[in-house]
């Protein structure tokens, strides 16, 4: 009898020991991974800071501006409003700004407020003052009044201080501090104009790259596997009338199913997107503002 129970307290033992190893095991695996991630995160600091880092406004402006002439096309009159969604997104994504709760009824994106979540400076200036006037207004707008009144479209006297002024011309000369572009004056015959042409056309290409690649070879036919900072340019690309530069370069058949696959993004429906799991709702509400 006294056999048995130290048999079996043998094996109690041994099975304990052999669940503590597994604990430890799974203990230092967990910190195996997770100084990986520290070192993957470095990793991925260091590559940014070697690569010029780009905001989606500059990414936009960099498509629609003519590489020798440095100015983007008079006939667009798209691409100011486009640049005001780019900025509502891009502090989405950085974590400064978000829509209010769909609530029981699920109000729809374009009736739901925008509220500040993060009032953290981001270190870019056009960024910080949009991000000022959204914080500062009470009762909080939507998306659909930010980009009007952010780009001035207003008939509210009471309101026209929100409006961002030479948007164009203070993000062209982020790119001249970043050494993508240079400062030039051309002459149009009854006035002068001050002109960025491309300086640093690696920086282009590989912009014009990312975007054709993200719907050829890289395609995965699903938006929500996307890189979300992608799909959002392609989308406000395409709403500030840009993204056909991008494709321009392709061959035909490429051209074509690259143009296809955008269209397919193009005719997704934001409210069905937004609804589904751990996506940027304010990026959607956007599309939704310019496609409305």
């Amino acid at each position: 009898m006294a056999s048995i129970k130290q048999r079996n307290s043998g094996l109690v033992q041994r099975r304990t020991e052999a669940i503590r190893s597994a604990a430890d095991r799974d203990s230092a695996d967990e910190e195996d991974e997770a100084r990986r991630g520290e070192e993957e995160d470095e990793d991925n600091d260091k590559g940014d800071s070697k690569e010029t880092r780009l905001t989606l406004m500059e990414e936009v402006l960099l498509l629609g501006l003519k590489d020798r002439e440095g100015y983007t096309s008079f006939w667009n009159d798209c691409i100011s409003s486009g640049l005001r969604g780019c900025m509502l997104v891009e502090l989405a994504l950085r974590g400064r700004l978000q829509l209010e709760a769909c609530g029981v009824r699920r109000k729809s994106l374009l009736s739901r407020k925008v509220i500040c979540k993060s009032d953290a400076a981001t270190g870019d200036v056009l960024l910080d003052e949009a991000l000022k006037h959204i914080k500062e207004t009470q009762p909080p707008e939507t998306v659909q009044s930010w980009i009007e009144l952010l780009s001035g479209e207003t008939w509210n006297p009471l309101k026209l201080h929100y409006q961002l002024r030479n948007v164009r011309e203070r993000l062209a000369k982020n790119l001249v501090e970043k050494g993508v572009l240079t400062t030039e004056k051309q002459n149009f015959l009854l006035f002068d104009m001050t002109t960025h042409p491309l300086t640093n056309s690696t920086i282009k290409q590989r912009l014009v790259k990312k975007v054709q690649q993200s719907v050829l070879e890289k395609w995965v036919n699903d938006p929500h596997r996307m890189d979300k900072r992608v799909l959002s340019l392609i989308l406000l690309a395409h709403s500030s009338d840009v993204l056909e530069n991008a494709f321009a370069p392709l061959q035909d058949e490429q051209y074509d199913l690259g143009m296809k696959r955008v269209h397919t993004l193009l005719e997704l429906e934001p409210e069905k997107e937004s609804a589904k799991p751990n996506v940027n709702e304010l990026m959607w509400a956007v599309v939704a503002a310019f496609t409305k």
